[in-house]
């Protein structure tokens, strides 16, 4: 695919037009405070871009999973608070997406300045199955950029969905990639085409069932696929092993089966943790233990042990992996992370992927979350991206209607 880009938005001219840009900020929150502004920051190059060359930009944008209607835990106000903060330019908020703020707000905008429309979920149609009604939204927020509008899709998260203003905007205005969308497909090019090996993917996540489609597409190319997480008890079952009071999906037993027997004769291995942190309950305060893989029921917990990370030897043959590696996509913590106990895994990882002279990419939300939370800064690594459910449908094969829509 070739895409128009925004240098040459920028080259046509946009000093004193509306551009209208969906923008990533769907961050985590406690409370109204941003607990991971990765997203914030990535958005700001091409703000500042446009700013500069004296746009006046509307930037649309979702957090969380509202019901098609406001809902204050939602608002985009702690998201926009802290733009505010790190931007170079004015930054304010609408308070609502196509109402009387929005427009009393655009109409006012001056060149170099943004202005961020509420939560574009709030309004059911965002999301709608219904073409008429997402294509009305569409026309609603076409109408605030004026006669000589423009649109930029910077925002790869959100490009797996055919949404009002990802996919139905882009065929109403001119259109055109935001650097942020350029480098994450870029990046997955790499991934899926002349891909230099040895290719080790590393996954984790709590379910299998949400990694199924792209284990299925990576069989048989990458040459080793690492399994961690909530995920790999499925794994061990499917293997024969009890897996005590662990997370499994019994119902996706018979896939993984199937999977491990395609993968040996397909030159793709399956690596499973030889060991496992369990624990006697969900909690940072847990009492734990190693034991192996195949011996989970056999911790002093017994059927109520609950695994919640890979364990040291499994942690050090993993990293032993990574840094034998030419290309590695790391999707999904190995334990759980946020309790300093069960860390041991994902800290591995994210470390060998620090240390191995090769193309890293570490993909989504709970990926970038984990290293950030365990102390590893972003320029440590090939690519963060911010995109986890874009960056797997697209490894899956599939189209992603907010790309095929910039498709030129």
């Amino acid at each position: 695919m070739t895409f128009h880009t925004l240098n040459e938005l920028i080259a046509e001219g946009v000093r004193g037009r509306y551009i209208l840009v969906r923008s990533d900020l769907n961050v985590p929150l406690d409370g109204s405070t941003v607990t991971d502004d990765g997203r914030i920051k990535a958005s700001l190059p091409v703000l500042g871009k446009l700013t500069d060359a004296g746009a006046r930009v509307l930037v649309t944008a979702h957090l969380g999973r509202p019901k098609g209607a406001p809902e204050e835990k939602y608002s985009l106000r702690p998201a926009v608070a802290r733009l505010a903060e790190l931007a170079a330019f004015k930054v304010s908020l609408a308070q609502d997406t196509v109402g009387s703020s929005a427009k009393e707000l655009a109409a006012s905008l001056q060149d170099g300045e943004v202005l961020v429309l509420e939560n574009v979920r709030f309004d059911a149609r965002e999301t709608s199955k219904d073409d008429a009604e997402r294509g009305a939204f569409a026309d609603e927020l076409v109408a605030l950029t004026g006669a000589n509008g423009a649109y930029v899709d910077d925002a790869f998260g959100a490009v797996h969905r055919k949404h009002a203003s990802v996919y139905d905007v882009a065929t109403r205005l001119p259109s055109y990639q935001g650097d942020l969308v350029h480098t994450e497909v870029e990046v997955l090019r790499k991934l899926t085409a002349d891909t230099q090996r040895p290719y080790v993917v590393v996954l984790g996540g709590s379910k299998v069932s949400d990694k199924l489609a792209v284990i299925d597409n990576l069989i048989g190319k990458a040459d080793a696929i690492l399994v961690g997480g909530g995920m790999l008890f499925t794994f061990l079952a499917a293997e024969g092993h009890s897996v005590a009071g662990s997370l499994l999906e019994e119902d996706q037993i018979p896939v993984v089966q199937d999977y491990l027997k395609r993968a040996a004769s397909a030159g793709t291995e399956f690596i499973v943790p030889t060991d496992v942190v369990v624990a006697g309950k969900f909690a940072a305060d847990a009492d734990y233990e190693t034991v192996p893989a195949d011996g989970i029921e056999g911790s002093s917990f017994g059927a109520q042990g609950i695994g919640l990370d890979i364990g040291p030897d499994s942690a050090a043959a993993f990293a032993d992996r990574i840094k034998g590696a030419k290309t590695v996509f790391w999707n999904g913590p190995m334990g759980v992370f946020e309790f300093e106990a069960f860390s041991g895994g994902t800290r591995a990882v994210a470390q060998a992927l620090t240390e191995v002279d090769a193309f890293t990419v570490v993909g989504g939300g709970d990926s970038a979350a984990a290293v950030r939370t365990l102390g590893f800064a972003d320029d440590q690594f090939g690519h963060i991206s911010t995109g986890g459910g874009a960056s797997l449908e697209y490894l899956e094969g599939k189209e992603l209607p907010g790309l095929s829509v910039l498709d030129r």
